[in-house]
């Protein structure tokens, strides 16, 4: 006789499925590792439970304790798992963007779901995980997860999904991994465990519009983040779960795309997952197509559709959300920097040497700087505009109107230098408008 000695034992061993459909012709074969076969149907499974562990042990989390966390709604269903194994209580904090089925889950599983409000900023008190810090705090022993920030959450994937999906893959033995960057957690501890088993896989990120991991990645400076639809992936707040060491790019995919390829796998692949995997797999696709059908690219679908029978899956909810409407691509936004330049100024100097330095490069906006951070944007008639925020060359015009929403201007960057201004002159050429 055969069996496990608790559902937790049951984590893991999901399977790879190669993508036919969805892929083109003359593409890289891409496989897919189904974590929405976990137990609570997502990949969190992977590390809340070991979180879980680690703080046992370390004597963090003790019987009788309450486990705190801020959750999408799939490391808290995870925790939740564990914690009805285990004993525990559980208070989670969760943003209001989040589909309900995830609320109704973690309550299922007996525990207590806090929403807060999605469109605030990372340093609000009302913010998740600042609600959910406070909770901690004020919570006699009371454990927070912190996933976002927890050393743990990348060790749970290194020793569980990367070395799994090694030995799946008769030791590595394909080309690219990519998933999808919300804590971070995945693709630090697959990334990790692949780097030293297998350094000739490259590391992709996803990461969807809105979220800031692709513009720190590719310019080392924390962009402003805004508000976007898929549930599960990116994030608005830098996570030290993030490691960037051992990431080798970093695509953006935005929501139609996310939704419309994670419909794709649901009907035309029979693969029942969400929104986040569509991202994933939407990334992979452009991939394959640059590569070549000679490579393999091994992606992770993250959770399960059940949480999103009435969002992305509803066809009421994507009419409603507009994501049944054409679309249109446009472009990159260093295509709207019309005069290309890496000076920059110090907003310290007199006028009349920043008019200077301006002249000598025929520009009409300076970036201004003072120390390590950029305080304005000179302008030839010698106003200062605001920085509404910095975004990578090759970061999608999408994002320049939310940018735009906090200040005058956007600055344009390589990870090593300025290559430009773009403001709502620009941007509006651009569409039309």
């Amino acid at each position: 006789m055969t069996f496990y000695p608790n559902i937790i034992a049951a984590i893991g061993n999901t399977p790879l499925v190669k993508l036919n459909k969805v892929v083109p012709d003359g593409a890289a074969t891409i496989l897919a590792k189904c974590e929405f076969m976990n137990p609570t149907g997502s990949i969190k499974d992977r590390m809340g439970p070991y979180i879980i562990e680690q703080a046992e042990a370390a004597g963090l989390l003790k019987p009788g304790g309450t486990i705190v966390e801020n959750t999408s709604g799939n490391t808290g269903q995870s925790l939740a798992m564990a914690a009805a194994v285990k004993g525990y209580r559980c208070v989670f904090t969760l943003p209001d963007k989040m589909s309900q089925e995830k609320i109704d889950m973690m309550r299922a599983y007996g525990a207590e779901v806090v929403i807060t409000p999605t469109d605030v900023p990372g340093d609000s008190p009302d913010h998740y995980v600042n609600t959910a810090k406070r909770i901690a705090e004020e919570t006699p022993g009371a454990f927070y997860v912190d996933q976002y920030h927890s050393q743990w959450n990348i060790e749970g994937h290194y020793h569980n999904t990367g070395r799994e999906i090694f030995e799946q893959t008769d030791g590595g033995k394909f080309d690219v991994f990519m998933g999808g960057t919300g804590t971070g957690g995945t693709v630090s501890g697959v990334g990790r465990y692949l780097k030293e088993h297998a350094p000739d896989v490259k590391i992709i990120g996803v990461d969807p519009l809105g979220s800031v991991h692709y513009n720190l990645f590719k310019t080392g400076r924390l962009p402003a983040a805004y508000v976007y639809s898929v549930e599960g992936i990116g994030e608005d707040i830098e996570c030290r779960a993030m490691d960037f060491s051992v990431v080798d790019d970093m695509v953006q995919i935005d929501d139609w795309e996310s939704f419309h390829v994670g419909r794709a796998l649901v009907r035309e692949e029979g693969l029942f997952c969400g929104g986040s995997s569509g991202s994933i797999v939407a990334a992979a696709i452009e991939v394959a197509k640059k590569i070549g059908p000679d490579k393999t690219i091994l992606v992770t679908l993250c959770d399960s559709g059940t949480r999103y029978i009435s969002k992305y899956l509803s066809d009421k909810w994507m009419e409603e959300k507009g994501f049944f409407t054409d679309h249109k691509l446009l472009g990159q936004v260093q295509d709207l920097v019309t005069r290309r330049s890496s000076l920059v100024g110090d907003a310290s100097a007199p006028d009349s040497e920043i008019q200077k330095l301006m002249d000598e490069g025929k520009l009409d906006y300076l970036p201004l700087k003072e120390g390590d951070d950029f305080t304005s944007i000179a302008t030839r008639d010698g106003k200062r505009l605001s920085i509404g925020g910095i975004l990578y060359t090759e970061a999608r015009i999408e994002e320049m109107p939310h940018i735009l929403k906090r200040g005058d201007a956007g600055l344009v960057m390589t990870h090593d230098a300025v290559v430009g201004v773009v403001t709502a002159k620009e941007y509006n050429a651009r569409i039309g408008a």
